[in-house]
């Protein structure tokens, strides 16, 4: 996968600039997010100390699974009620492309890490759109329940579609993004040329006529929760979600749940803020972005889910869970014994062909 590098530029004294307005900022605003073990994790890392130290008063919003259809309604109204949004990297270029979010300078807004190394260094590749500060990296990945895969646990992703071996149903989202991917991997495209099968017409089929043979024994989810949810109940042996998910049903339910890391796809997440906001509010936006993406900030996030920090200077303060007590470094997407076989998702891909192949797949689904 190509990230395209922001050049880094020179560290200046603005650094502070939004903190020396704090009279003409806006006394609330309103966070969006995804909702679930992921919010509450950035109300106990972000939304709690920064309200303790400016007053601020934050409104949360679940909404950003709807964030880009919702901006662009906003947009078009002249009436954006949102300050600072949780997106995906896809929506963050998405959106910047279409001019509904700032552009942002990585080393006049926002903070440097502690040895001086410049924010643009400190996240290097993965500042992937001027409208983007990415915050974890996470990954979707698969779990499944250890006590209905016989004696012999998966290993391999591909086991998602040995019904012989792994008998029983398995859950999907429903969507084309990682499914399509996953297909073609089992169907023996090797991993770097997953890509250029994809985007021809007869590796769509290919992909499709794969994930076929396991069509009738699918439960399709479109929240983060349903996969969890439904190995916990033991109506699915094994299914893909976001691995923060995988880790609360594991390690906070104690469910007789396991992960499966291969092939794990990896993922950015991060804020933007919208475009069209006052200059009060987008003051406060721009204070509360700087706190929140300090490498302190984002280690703290990690104690309370698994998901890997997006700075490299926070990696090393990564300690234990705040409430369970346990490590949390082997348990982040991005640990090596985990990241042996990772797939990394093609933000250019799929940007150029989502809604083409969004036709395709969900024409697939209804037949």
């Amino acid at each position: 996968m190509k990230f395209t590098k922001l050049t880094a530029l020179a560290l200046s004294t603005a650094i502070c600039a939004p903190a020396a307005f704090a009279a003409d900022m806006a006394d609330e605003m309103t966070i969006v997010s995804w909702g679930g073990a992921y919010s509450k994790s950035q109300l106990k890392a972000y939304h709690e100390p920064y309200s303790a130290k400016t007053g601020v008063k934050i409104i949360n919003d679940e909404s950003s699974a709807e964030a880009v259809a919702k901006l662009r309604a906003m947009n078009e109204a002249g009436n954006v009620t949102w300050d600072v949004v949780d997106v995906v990297a896809a929506d963050a270029m998405r959106l910047c492309d279409e001019g509904l979010a700032m552009e942002i300078d990585p080393d006049t807004q926002l903070a440097p890490a502690p040895d001086g190394t410049s924010a643009a260094d400190d996240f290097g590749d993965l500042l992937v759109s001027e409208c983007f500060i990415p915050q974890i990296v996470y990954s979707t990945t698969f779990g499944y329940r250890t006590d209905l895969v016989g004696d012999t646990a998966p290993t391999s992703v591909c086991a998602v579609f040995d019904l012989e071996a792994y008998p029983g149903k398995r859950a999907l989202e429903k969507r084309p993004i990682n499914n399509m991917e996953w297909a073609l991997l089992c169907d023996g495209v090797p991993k770097d040329e997953v890509y250029n099968v994809l985007e021809t017409e007869a590796g769509q089929e290919q992909a499709l006529a794969k994930l076929d043979t396991i069509k009738d024994s699918v439960v399709w989810w479109s929240a983060g929760a349903d996969t969890p949810q439904l190995l916990a109940d033991g109506e699915v042996v094994m299914g893909s979600t976001y691995n923060g998910r995988l880790f609360s049903v594991i390690e906070e339910q104690k469910q007789p749940v396991a992960m499966l890391w291969d092939a794990q796809v990896f993922d950015l997440d991060g804020w933007i803020i919208p475009a069209g906001l006052s200059e009060e509010r987008k003051a406060r936006a721009l204070d509360y972005i700087m706190f929140a993406t300090d490498t302190q900030r984002l280690a703290d996030q990690a104690k309370f889910i698994s998901y890997g920090p997006a700075r490299k200077s926070s990696a090393p303060l990564v300690g234990k869970h705040a409430e369970l007590g346990i490590d949390m470094a082997p348990h982040m997407p991005t640990d090596p014994e985990n990241a042996k076989n990772t797939f990394l998702y093609n933000y250019e891909f799929w940007a150029d062909y989502r809604d083409d192949i969004d036709a395709k797949f969900q024409a697939w689904l209804a037949k």
